[in-house]
């Protein structure tokens, strides 16, 4: 296996979505209220994907050292654990990626001051101590709080902030908040599928996600309360008056969750659920650029 399939591996592009949904909505929310600021989405872009990539990095590397990732893991390959990379090459990845995110956040910086900078440590702080760390809160169930606060709320509440900073004064609206909820609930159902499948091996390392508090089958309709959760979320943007009826674009997603929720639901583990998580990471990034596009409008 090459070198560049190796890293390319180790920071998981499927999971990228999680990155692009929250700068897409964000931006559509911005294009909404008259905001054009191309060069400041385009810095908030990269700098989510370094977050993005660097967060798996450390991950991969954290979840190895405390066990959780063996010989019997269900998921696609960490590398760390099929000593594809070593843990010092992990680390300066870790490092490399994060430092790409800075260099985004220096020009962000400039825009909104030190509100980016306090976003920008608090993402990377909470990336390594999502599973590293004397306290990791993933293995205390609240990775889900985690996701939807960082990938969803901050995320796309972020990218509109720097980008209204740059043609006009910083600031946050009720609207873009509201707009973040759909896209935090659809990055968290990613988490929720792949604390399913992972559920005996999490409780056997002692990782205790919310699925292993929950049970497999509270876990499973708590997968279908956050799917349909953001459905109802993106409605609401039109039915409160916030947006026009074109959010409801983001309804054309639905065949493309029957698939992963459908899968999720049956008594079934191991690689069926790996087909199920590759799949509500596209009805992430379908949902959410449909969602982006009704928002500009």
């Amino acid at each position: 296996m090459s070198r560049f399939r190796v890293w390319l591996m180790a920071i998981r592009p499927p999971t990228l979505t999680a990155a692009v949904v929250p700068v897409a909505v964000g931006t559509g929310v911005a294009v909404h209220d008259g905001i054009r600021a191309p060069l400041a989405a385009l810095a908030a872009l990269f700098g989510a994907l370094a977050l993005q990539a660097g967060a798996n990095l450390a991950n991969d590397l954290s979840d190895f050292r405390r066990g959780a990732d063996t010989d019997t893991r269900l998921g696609p390959i960490r590398v760390t654990q099929r000593g594809l990379l070593s843990e010092r090459q992990v680390t300066l990845g870790v490092i490399a990626f994060f430092a790409l995110a800075t260099v985004a956040g220096l020009y962000l910086t400039y825009l909104g001051g030190w509100p980016i900078v306090a976003i920008g440590l608090a993402s990377m702080l909470a990336a390594v101590t999502y599973t590293g760390g004397p306290w990791p809160f993933g293995y205390r169930g609240l990775g889900e709080v985690f996701v939807f606060i960082f990938f969803g709320v901050v995320a796309v509440a972020g990218t509109y902030y720097v980008q209204s900073c740059a043609v006009d004064a910083c600031r946050v609206t009720s609207n873009v908040l509201a707009a973040s909820v759909p896209v935090a609930l659809t990055v968290t159902a990613i988490l929720v599928v792949n604390n399913v499948r992972d559920i005996d091996q999490d409780r056997l390392a002692g990782k205790y996600t919310l699925a292993v508090y929950l049970g497999r089958r509270l876990a499973r309709a708590e997968l279908v309360v956050v799917v349909a959760g953001a459905y109802v979320a993106a409605a609401g943007l039109w039915l409160l008056g916030s947006f026009s009826g074109l959010v409801l674009l983001s309804w054309l997603s639905v065949p493309a969750a029957i698939m992963p929720v459908a899968v999720s639901l049956r008594r079934t583990d191991g690689p069926p659920l790996n087909a199920a998580l590759r799949a509500m990471a596209r009805l992430h990034l379908i949902f959410g650029l449909l969602l982006a596009i009704g928002l500009s409008n």
